[in-house]
């Protein structure tokens, strides 16, 4: 008497087999990826013309097809007329609507305006002019950002003939410094949403990331005697640099800087500042990076940014100092990005 066994494969391993399997073939899309990505040309202005522009059913479109034969058989096997007419008709429309969506998208111009710099953890906007020289008006375009092998958040437009239309996509930098800006993706699926045509596009522009500025902004530095001075006088409190320091409690109401103060106002910030000639002629503000009192390189520059916005906010003249580089104290938009642009590429 002879016994039969049956050894059935475990879940953990059925799961480890199905694995192994899709390694490789994740892997091989990637390098496909890859490869095609390195082909395409870093440009601004792309204009989209037959060549690179694609085209594939979607699962609609490839519902459709399973119907019209379905349509077609039945019409054969029963030699239904009207079957054959309904058949040919839904089969025109689709043909005709392939051609409408490849020649939606083929002809545009896309063109990108050069970004703003942002900080570290909020989304960079980019903002996508699309330009239709035809007179007729192209519907359904959408514009994304392509990451991980797909694109998502799409900013969807209409293009009016002869004119252009501008939408907004964003990305999240994973780090600080020069960033280049992520191939980008336009697709539409006018007018029967049997047809996807798409293309990809590798912007040549570069966008500067801020470092993350640190929350709470910490208390600014006390200041420096400046040169010639006889430095006997140290600073009172956080602030008082370039003839204005923090507002305390009791003073008087003619030293209050209104203009700062109907700025911090209107920004909600509720920051009010008193003027202090006689300080500003002992000491001035450097923003350093020794005197952050931090280990980790990143966390200094985190705080330094917190202080350049502080002191900018503040209205004070201030002088950044990092390692190999040094800015002189002064005020301003301009002053105020030039640090930031040095903290970013520190």
């Amino acid at each position: 008497m002879s016994a039969t066994y049956e050894h059935a494969t475990p879940p953990a391993a059925a799961g480890a087999q199905r694995t192994s399997w899709r390694r490789p073939l994740g892997g091989i899309a990637a390098r496909w990826q890859r490869w095609w990505l390195a082909r395409l040309p870093c440009t601004d202005t792309l204009a989209l013309t037959q060549r690179n522009v694609y085209i594939l059913p979607t699962g609609s479109g490839w519902m459709l097809a399973l119907t019209l034969l379905v349509l077609l058989v039945a019409s054969i096997n029963f030699q239904l007329n009207l079957g054959y007419l309904l058949t040919f008709l839904l089969a025109g429309s689709a043909a005709v609507g392939m051609h409408l969506c490849h020649a939606t998208l083929r002809g545009l111009t896309l063109h990108l305006a050069p970004p703003e710099p942002q900080f570290l953890g909020a989304g960079a906007l980019l903002q996508v002019q699309l330009t239709n020289p035809r007179q007729g008006t192209r519907y359904g375009i959408a514009v994304a950002v392509r990451g991980d092998g797909h694109a998502t958040d799409w900013a969807w437009t209409d293009v009016p003939g002869q004119s252009s239309a501008t939408v907004q996509v964003a990305f999240q930098p994973a780090r600080r410094g020069l960033q280049s800006v992520p191939v980008l993706m336009a697709q539409t699926r006018y007018p029967l949403g049997t047809f996807r045509v798409w293309t990809l596009w590798r912007p040549a522009a570069q966008v500067l990331v801020y470092p993350r500025p640190e929350l709470p902004a910490p208390p600014l530095p006390p200041g420096q005697p400046r040169a010639g001075s006889s430095g006997q006088a140290p600073a009172r409190g956080m602030g008082e640099f370039d003839g204005v320091r923090a507002y305390r409690r009791g003073d008087p109401l003619k030293l209050v800087v209104w203009k700062k103060a109907a700025k911090s106002l209107a920004t909600g910030t509720y920051d009010l500042v008193s003027r202090d000639t006689q300080q500003a002629q002992r000491n001035e503000l450097w923003l350093d990076a020794a005197a952050t009192g931090l280990q980790d390189p990143e966390a200094r520059l985190s705080r330094l940014t917190a202080w350049v916005l502080q002191a900018d906010r503040l209205g004070v003249e201030y002088g950044l100092r990092l390692p190999g580089r040094e800015i002189a104290p002064d005020s301003g938009a301009a002053h105020q990005r030039r640090c930031l642009e040095a903290l970013a590429l520190c």
